[in-house]
Order: structure tokens, then C-alpha cells, then sequence
């Protein structure tokens, strides 16, 4: 189990002007948090989850230094790592309302206001679902919404990837080279690119169903099956990665400049439009999400803010 964030000595503190203020306890976050308190930089630090989505990962075999440790473990290693610097920490509670003036405010929904000179957004993002019987109850157990961390559990299997746009197209070229059999679902027509189109055409064990909806996920302990409309009834398979998208935790920033995909756009130190505002990880328009990006981005984000407060 995480360790309880709340019960740690250096509480966040409402009376007090942080150096920098940071959004997330994810990868992306809890690296910057560690950069800037190393620069000797006042840090605090509020999350509504440890770990970000890293805690909910079965398995992590792509992070350098490991060749597999659990999600929970690594985030849990995450968050002890930054406990060590002593840093100002609040779990479990989320920001409601960024204010800019001579300082920022964040207003959390604990009805507290913390304030900082400068801030990092790492809110990351949460995958879309299906929302069909079976998802939640097979996570972890075959349901998947990442290709490069989970693709290797498929190896010499049967699985079926969900969605119609170029990750899922991408998702299921890449498992074609270790599974046995890819299945390709997309309730409409394709989405990817035509030189994605022309490879996945190429591919001999890649059986495409377009037009196509799951209706359910079927397993005990593991993924067996999926139910589909229409005539082919279904489909036997020992997983189900979803690749239908993402979800920038972004609605709370008001004034920040998005994109259309509601992800917080950044230049290349990490800033956002508007000045003392950075932000990293997968909240980002940055094009992969991964947690060696999202931590790599995290320490960017936090030497920005150092450069920035040298600067005030």
C-alpha cells in the first residue's frame, strides 16, 4: 500500500509563499518536485492520487533501472524519494481555481488556498473508456490501455485492440510481432493515416472488424472473451487494449492556453502562456505518454522554475 502522504511532518501551509507550487503527484510532478527542492527551491506539493496513473499499472518493464517492478511499487518509490527532501506535501485533494496576480493561488476543494511564486501543472491525464460490462472488473487482468507497457504480457497470444485512430493502428502493428493473433475493433472507420492504412493491410495475423461494437468483456480471473453486435457474436481472446483516446486533466485552468485536445500547450522549456505557469508530463501537448517522459519533463519543468525565480 502507498504511504499516506497526508501523515508526513511537512504539511502543505496555507501561510506560507512557496517558491514554487506543483499540481500532481504523478511521475512528472514528484521529478519536479525533487529537481526544485535539490536547487533549494520552497516546494509544495498537491495531489488527488500518489502515484498518478502509474499506481493503477500491473506491471512496469520499460522504466530504466528496472527490469520489472509493479506500478505501486515504483510509485511508491517515487513518493519516498521526494519524502526524503522534506518537501511540503498535501494528498488526496484537488485544485478547483488557478489565480495569477503578483502571486498565484491555487483553491482546493479542502476550502484552502495555497499560494507560490511560480507554478508547475502535471495533472496528467486518464484514458478514455469504454464504459462496457467487464472493463473495470478485467483491469489489470488482460484490459489494458497501454501498448508499449503491457504489449509484452501479449507474447504469442491472442488480443484485441479498440479504437480507429493512429494509436490503435500503431498498437496493433507493434503486437503483431510478438502475438500469435491481433484483432483490430473500431465501432466506425478508420481514423489513422493512409502509410499506417497501407502497412496494417500488409499484415497477414491482423483481422480488422470495422463497424463494430464491444458490448461486453468476459473473464473470471482473466480476460476470455469479448461480446460483439451484429454477427460475429464474439471473439475469443486473452486481451482487450483500448487505444481510444485520452484525457488531459485540464478543466480547472481557465486562463491556460489548450489545444483542441484540451492539453496544456508548452514551449520547449516548459512554459505556458502565461509567465511563472509551467507544466509537464502528460497534461502536455508533448506527443509521447510515458513515465520516463512524464519524469524526464517533470525535472525540465522544475530547472525552468528555477531559472525563473532567479529572475524575481
Amino acid at each position: 500500500m502507498l504511504l499516506n502522504i497526508s501523515t508526513h511532518k511537512n504539511v502543505l501551509d496555507s501561510e506560507k509563499l512557496y517558491d514554487v507550487l506543483i499540481i500532481g503527484t504523478g511521475p512528472a510532478g514528484l521529478s519536479a518536485s525533487i529537481y526544485a527542492a535539490r536547487k533549494g527551491l520552497k516546494v509544495g506539493v498537491i495531489g488527488d492520487k500518489t502515484g498518478g496513473q502509474v499506481g493503477d499499472t500491473s506491471s512496469v518493464e520499460n522504466y530504466i533501472g528496472f527490469e520489472f517492478i509493479s506500478g505501486q511499487d515504483l510509485a511508491e518509490s517515487f513518493e519516498k524519494h521526494a519524502k526524503s527532501l522534506g518537501i511540503d506535501m498535501l494528498d488526496h485533494v484537488k485544485v478547483k481555481k488557478v489565480e495569477k496576480s503578483d502571486k498565484i493561488s491555487l483553491i482546493c476543494d479542502n476550502y484552502m488556498t495555497y499560494q507560490a511564486k511560480s507554478l508547475i501543472v502535471a495533472t496528467g491525464s486518464k484514458s478514455r473508456q469504454l464504459e462496457i460490462p467487464g472493463e473495470k472488473e478485467l483491469y489489470g487482468k488482460g484490459v489494458t490501455y497501454c501498448g508499449i507497457c503491457d504489449g509484452p504480457l501479449f507474447k504469442d497470444k491472442t488480443v484485441t485492440v479498440v479504437g480507429g485512430g493512429n494509436s490503435a493502428v500503431e498498437a496493433a502493428i507493434d503486437l503483431s510481432k510478438i502475438a500469435n493473433k491481433v484483432y483490430l475493433v473500431h465501432r466506425s472507420q478508420f481514423r489513422a493515416d493512409k502509410i499506417l492504412m497501407d502497412r496494417l493491410e500488409k499484415i497477414e495475423n491482423i483481422k480488422v472488424h470495422l463497424g463494430t461494437r464491444i458490448k461486453e468483456i468476459v473473464g473470471t480471473n482473466q480476460v476470455e472473451k469479448i461480446l460483439l453486435e451484429g454477427e460475429i457474436g464474439e471473439i475469443k481472446t486473452d486481451g482487450v487494449l483500448v487505444e481510444i483516446g485520452y484525457v488531459p486533466n485540464s478543466q480547472f485552468l481557465d486562463d491556460i492556453t489548450l489545444n483542441e485536445r484540451g492539453e496544456v500547450l508548452i514551449g520547449e522549456l516548459n512554459q505556458t502562456n502565461i509567465e511563472g505557469i509551467y507544466a509537464a508530463g502528460d497534461v502536455t501537448n508533448v506527443r509521447y505518454k510515458q513515465i520516463v517522459v512524464a519524469a524526464s519533463e517533470g525535472a525540465k519543468a522544475a530547472l525552468s522554475v528555477n531559472d525563473y525565480i532567479n529572475t524575481l
